[in-house]
């Protein structure tokens, strides 16, 4: 049977695994449903319809699943959709999406730290990192591996790439390119994140061929994108690299515009 403290309130419609923990002065509300191996410490607030995967942790004080945030919200049923082995931190604040043909999706192997936000209608991929006090707006989406740092505010419907990392404190009110370091306010584009794709493996020629497209996209101020990256994909030695081509498709599929 799931190890549930006599404080914790559950709400009957709720569906709870075997071994699951709740600790003091948990709230699970309706319509959730808690994969094995999630354990609860004290004072977690869990609203729904939402549904957590396998092995998610959930420390003091994190809100997951209650109502969006947006004023347009109505009262009818939303959803959250969280994947497997997520930790979310003290007083994390996750939101259901505004409008039942939505929902906000949290992948899996992500690390929410302290007081960081993820509005309505948000989609995390998987092992991303939001820093403590990182503000996430409605819509936005964040790619595999990607870091938000501490106090960094994305605007509504902003993208950041894969394996991108942006830096404390940064504003960031356009797409984020995949593989690069951002920071600043207003942001900008630093480098390509070498170091972490040296740790996820990435080879030297990966590296080398992102180095590449980033000194003829990002460092050529004056110069025309089109062209620029028309260049880069030409190129005989690093223009057929997967790496370098999801990057160009990024920004090719830009809606806001993206940091450079």
């Amino acid at each position: 049977m799931a190890e549930i403290h006599p404080t914790a309130v559950i709400d009957p419609t709720a569906e709870i695994a075997e071994d699951v923990k709740i600790g003091p002065y948990c709230v699970v509300g309706p319509h959730v449903k808690l994969g094995r191996g999630c354990v609860l410490h004290s004072h977690v607030v869990l609203g729904g319809p939402s549904t957590f995967g396998e092995g998610n942790v959930f420390f003091p004080f994190s809100v997951i699943g209650l109502q969006s945030q947006d004023l347009k919200y109505k009262g009818e049923p939303t959803f959250l959709e969280v994947g497997d082995h997520n930790c979310f931190r003290e007083n994390c604040n996750i939101n259901r999406s505004t409008t039942p043909e939505t929902k906000t999706v949290i992948g899996s192997y992500n690390n929410f730290l302290i007081n960081s936000h993820c509005g309505h209608e948000c989609v995390v991929g998987n092992h991303c990192i939001v820093s403590g006090y990182a503000g996430i707006a409605g819509h936005c989406q964040i790619g595999d591996w990607a870091i938000v740092s501490g106090f960094a505010a994305l605007h509504q419907f902003v993208r950041v790439g894969a394996h991108a990392m942006i830096g404390g404190c940064a504003r960031v009110p356009m797409d984020v390119p995949p593989f690069t370091i951002i920071e600043g306010a207003p942001a900008a584009v630093r480098a390509i994140n070498i170091i972490g794709l040296q740790r996820r493996g990435f080879s030297e020629e990966d590296i080398r061929a992102l180095k590449f497209a980033y000194r003829k996209i990002f460092l050529n101020k004056g110069g025309n994108l089109e062209e620029e990256i028309a260049t880069v994909l030409a190129d005989e030695k690093y223009g057929s690299n997967a790496n370098v081509k999801q990057l160009v498709e990024f920004l090719q599929t830009s809606q806001r515009g993206f940091i450079h």
